[in-house]
């Protein structure tokens, strides 16, 4: 069977390596392959599908993890991308040079931080319907009808929640972010999980992290006990790297 090269990640350590112990997907060897300084770390992987089930997540997480804690500088590579050979993975480092140094630059002794804010309440239609009155008005008089609500008047009401849920989150999250950006590299924000008022990435320099966690607290402070702010990491910083190797040639994302 055919021979590929699993990537893992992009580092920007010059020269060749060995990392120890049979710790890839399908228990590989885990090495390097260089070009100049910017280097793929990658293992043998048959030409095959990979499939994305728990152990090959796993290892796969466990290598980033392992660069994280060794690695001054780690782009993480879509689960799954496969290289034909050596030559292939030497090619697109090749043809994709300026962008790698860009984005390993760009995270250099960085880390991604994540924050989840939610409305920690037992119903947040209540929630909004008590503290904005356009909403509990509109609900008084869609409900006091004699007939009761039609169908048009609740698909009205929904609309007007999620219309007013949706604001309240943009200013949430400005005045979050106003406090966290003197803290962070840079913030991305992503759509809010269910019962989420915001869903943040944050690029965190490696030792300003307590930094970060008083930003966190002081921005906490803004708010009320209704919310609650909900921070994990450190992560590979997956939301702050543009790079898919699997749009070159030779690579394919399985």
């Amino acid at each position: 069977m055919a021979m590929g090269k699993y990537i893992y990640a992009v580092i920007d350590a010059a020269g060749d390596k060995i990392y120890d112990g049979p710790i890839g997907l399908d228990a590989a060897v885990v090495h390097t392959i260089s070009l100049g300084s910017i280097t793929a770390v990658v293992s043998d992987m048959p030409d095959k599908r990979i499939r994305p089930e728990r152990k090959n997540l796993a290892a796969h997480n466990s290598i980033i993890k392992l660069l994280m804690s060794e690695e001054n500088s780690v782009l993480p590579v879509k689960f799954g991308t496969l290289a034909d050979s050596s030559k292939s993975v030497r090619e697109l480092l090749r043809e994709n040079n300026d962008t790698l140094v860009l984005e390993l630059n760009k995270v250099r002794g960085r880390v991604e931080m994540g924050l989840h804010v939610k409305l920690d309440v037992p119903n947040v239609f209540e929630y909004m319907v008590n503290s904005q009155p356009e909403l509990g008005d509109f609900r008084d008089r869609v409900y006091g009808k004699q007939r009761g609500p039609t169908q048009m008047d609740q698909i009205e009401l929904g609309s007007m929640f999620e219309r007013l849920l949706n604001k309240e989150r943009e200013r949430y999250t400005a005045a979050v972010v106003s406090v966290l950006s003197r803290r962070c590299a840079d913030i991305k924000e992503n759509p809010p999980r269910e019962g989420e008022v915001m869903n943040l990435a944050c690029l965190v320099d490696r030792d300003a992290q307590q930094s970060f966690e008083d930003g966190i607290c002081e921005a906490a402070n803004l708010f009320d006990s209704n919310f609650s702010f909900d921070f994990n990491g450190p992560w590979a910083p997956h939301n702050f790297v543009d790079v898919n190797l699997s749009e070159s040639v030779h690579v394919s994302s399985r």
